[in-house]
């Protein structure tokens, strides 16, 4: 389970040069580079406070959480569908979650799913700092796998999937399911910090989030892009 690893940049590359007011400058020669692309646009948007707490609790918990950039495209894509039911599957310490809650419509609701109880009671910290009612957010601890079939279908406006590459193909059908037409499916960590793009790697867990991609690209029910913020993010429209 990928619950529990992070990318080697966070934080120093981002969260903390955000937090100590640097600036990644895209100089000469920039437009032929896309590592300086990218890391222009994970810092496009500077994280706040409360965000950055959430990053701090995460490393404390060696926990994994989205990129900035991927954050930004979660409240962006929130904030199109004026999401007012939404499911997380990996909570994480929240910093995700605050990003789509941002983007939500004001009464919209987030049910987050994580096996892991520290997780959940690290997120719950993120959102009395954010001062997110109660009554928006519906943190659930058991497997994933557990409470998906309970959720009821075509119901959500998004479904964000960010932990256990080795489950993501039951997630995605899942979140098929649980889709209204219109909805959005978001997987992060598609393209594994690009190994999913590199046809000589060919680990377990490399091909299953490979097969998955092409999956979803070829699944009549849905419209997808994949888009090369964070280890890659996976968006798909439900028909």
């Amino acid at each position: 389970m990928r619950t529990c690893e992070r990318p080697e940049w966070f934080p120093r590359t981002i969260a903390a040069q955000q937090f100590e007011g640097a600036a990644i400058t895209i100089g000469v020669g920039a437009q032929d580079d896309p590592t300086a692309a990218w890391a222009f646009s994970e810092t496009y948007l500077a994280e706040d406070v409360t965000i950055l707490r959430a990053r701090e609790r995460a490393a404390e918990l060696g926990c994994a959480t989205v990129s900035p950039g991927t954050g930004a495209l979660l409240q962006v894509v929130a904030a199109a569908l004026r999401a007012r039911a939404v499911v997380e599957i990996g909570t994480g310490t929240g910093v995700a979650a605050l990003w789509l809650l941002r983007g939500m419509a004001p009464d919209g609701v987030l049910t987050t799913i994580d096996p892991e109880s520290e997780h959940q009671r690290a997120a719950k910290t993120a959102f009395a700092e954010e001062g997110v009612p109660v009554h928006r957010t519906r943190t659930i601890v058991r497997p994933p796998l557990d409470v998906l079939p309970r959720l009821t279908d075509g119901a959500y406006d998004l479904v964000l999937v960010s932990i256990d590459p080795q489950a993501y193909a039951e997630y995605v059908e899942a979140a098929v399911r649980l889709l209204r037409p219109g909805g959005v499916l978001v997987v992060v960590d598609a393209l594994l910090g690009g190994r999913v793009a590199d046809p000589d790697l060919r680990d377990e867990t490399t091909a299953l989030v490979r097969r998955l991609a092409h999956a979803v690209r070829d699944d009549a029910r849905l419209t997808p892009a994949m888009v090369p913020v964070g280890e890659g993010t996976l968006l798909a429209v439900r028909r």
